[in-house]
């Protein structure tokens, strides 16, 4: 499907023996970009590793993370996203569920909260609640586009996929 979905299920990546724990962290996610690259293919997979090499760019020299720096991980994923797709939140994509997750962590460091667990847990809900919001958005881009009377009330695919990259730093740091 356009998630590449087939992909996953065909490629058998070493992922555990790339993601070791003694690499710093971007370097594990410069990896990571690549496999995601190469799994889910065009679009999402580019999209989703151009976040990925940002994130890299921005913890670079990392072995430990704090809150600041998962702040900091989550604006560099938008980030490397938005300069990659070119779309903007509001446009019904994976960035409307990106973009809510990077400013409620922004907003939780401003405030001085550097705990993770809190962290992630808002950061996860705040992009649910852009995922819930993409339902009424109409979209720009893609399939969706073509097939957009369909989609009224539907959330977009792009941004669940958003929130479950939230979903899963949410039960990493739990």
């Amino acid at each position: 499907g356009d998630l590449g979905t087939s992909r996953i299920y065909r490629n058998n990546v070493p992922v555990t023996e790339i993601l070791a724990p003694k690499l710093p962290v971007s370097v594990k996610l410069g990896s990571l970009a690549l496999i995601v690259a190469l799994l889910l293919g065009i679009p999402m997979g580019t999209l989703m590793a151009s976040g990925f090499l940002g994130v890299g760019k921005a913890l670079k020299g990392k072995t430990v993370l704090d809150g600041a720096d998962i702040a900091a991980f989550a604006q560099a994923y938008y980030d490397g996203v938005q300069k990659r797709g070119k779309a903007n939140p509001g446009e019904r994509t994976l960035l409307d569920s990106l973009k809510p997750a990077a400013d409620k962590a922004r907003e939780l460091i401003d405030g001085g909260c550097d705990d993770i667990k809190v962290l992630t847990e808002a950061m996860y809900e705040a992009a649910c609640a852009g995922v819930e919001a993409t339902k009424a958005m109409a979209p720009v881009y893609g399939k969706a586009f073509v097939h957009r009377e369909k989609l009224k009330g539907v959330p977009d695919q792009g941004a669940i996929v958003g929130s479950l990259l939230y979903k899963a730093l949410k039960e990493t740091f739990a």
